[in-house]
């Protein structure tokens, strides 16, 4: 996947995520532990774990160390351990940042009718009307080509997009009339817009699922032409970010498994090879885990530390998503991490954590035990 020319100002790419405890969960009390990133040069950047309620965002109008003593949110939502993850995903801040000002290039109209919600009066402008057309007449030369025009045309059609696509207020039938556009007419362009990819690599069904926007997931989804592996710069995929995400409805939990099933669920993080279920673990998203484990997630595999989800969760103190875990058919309590620790370890080096290790100690009994 290319990435286009000047879609958003200069974000660094500050580090994928990669938690050396794998979250915010101790002893199953919501204690935020100290979060440990990987970052994309190596070594570690450790936040703080200071809790602080009531804030709108983790990281909207105050610095990085600001925004690392935000705290976690009530469970079912995005807490703000969650919302932290997601921006470090997404190789930057806050998603909205990255996708430059807020009016939009058709004098603000597209902003107004994304927070209204009536598209129906609202068209994509005639300058990325223009570009579209110019653009689409010249699809095999568009990331190699050096014609300024052209190049000019893409950067104005990305910056539309993204304004209209990929924030927190967009509106899907505002996305569904853009999409109307070059569906089914013009396949081939459909898919250069739907898969344009910002600075840090990010795509709209990126941003939309990690705002949760799950009626713009599904339009995405629906052209049939998305591509739901494409991998950041921080190596991640919408799939796997989807376990951050707050899906409050039945309909919102049949786009996460339309998602879930179109894309590789089993994917690793560039760095660090965190999977999609052990950052639902980490979370405490006993509803995303589920959704994977339904969508063949893989429950034995292991990072680059040799840490599996069924780990991650000991090691929390998790006492149900334990449980989850080890009621999946071929889940392999006996794994040993690099250290060689298994979870079963992991759990009796706390004594709040004795429910867990009889749990796994029963199941590593259930194991030995000759079958009828």
């Amino acid at each position: 996947m290319e990435k286009t020319d000047g879609i958003s100002p200069s974000t660094s790419l500050k580090s994928i995520m990669k938690k050396r405890d794998y979250g915010f969960r101790a002893g199953g009390n919501g204690t935020k532990k100290n979060l440990q990133f990987v970052g994309v040069n190596g070594g570690y950047e450790t936040t703080s774990s200071e809790e602080t309620s009531g804030e709108d965002s983790a990281s909207e109008g105050c610095s990085d160390s600001e925004a690392d003593r935000k705290g976690v949110g009530p469970e079912h939502k995005l807490g703000r351990a969650a919302e932290r993850s997601q921006q470090m995903a997404l190789g930057t801040e806050e998603s909205a940042r990255s996708m430059g000002p807020e009016s939009s290039p058709s004098g603000g109209e597209v902003a107004a009718a994304g927070t209204h919600h009536k598209s129906e009066r609202y068209k994509p402008s005639e300058e990325f009307l223009s570009a579209c057309h110019l653009l689409s007449k010249h699809l095999p030369e568009v990331w190699t080509t050096p014609d300024r025009q052209l190049r000019q045309s893409l950067n104005t059609i990305s910056q539309e997009w993204f304004r209209i696509s990929s924030r927190k207020s967009s509106s899907p039938s505002i996305v569904a009339a853009y999409l109307s556009e070059f569906q089914p007419s013009d396949p081939d362009f459909l898919k250069l817009l739907v898969n344009l990819a910002d600075d840090n690599g990010n795509t709209a069904l990126h941003y939309s699922v990690s705002h949760s926007n799950f009626p713009i997931v599904k339009l995405l989804l629906d052209t049939g032409v998305c591509d739901v592996d494409h991998q950041n710069k921080a190596g991640y995929t919408a799939v796997m970010i989807t376990p951050l995400a707050s899906a409050e409805t039945d309909e919102d939990m049949d786009v996460v498994g339309k998602l879930l099933r179109q894309g590789n669920v089993n994917i690793q993080a560039a760095q660090g090879g965190q999977t999609a279920l052990m950052l639902g673990v980490s979370h405490d998203r006993g509803d995303m885990v589920k959704a994977l484990l339904t969508c063949r997630a893989d429950v034995n595999l292991q990072d680059n530390d040799g840490t599996t989800a069924l780990m991650v969760a000991a090691r929390h103190g998790n006492t149900d998503m334990v449980k989850l875990l080890l009621t999946h058919p071929g889940c392999d309590a006996t794994l040993t991490d690099k250290a060689g620790h298994t979870a079963l370890s992991m759990a009796l080096t706390s004594p709040a954590h004795g429910e867990i290790a009889e749990l796994l100690w029963a199941h590593a009994e259930q194991g030995r035990s000759p079958g009828p």
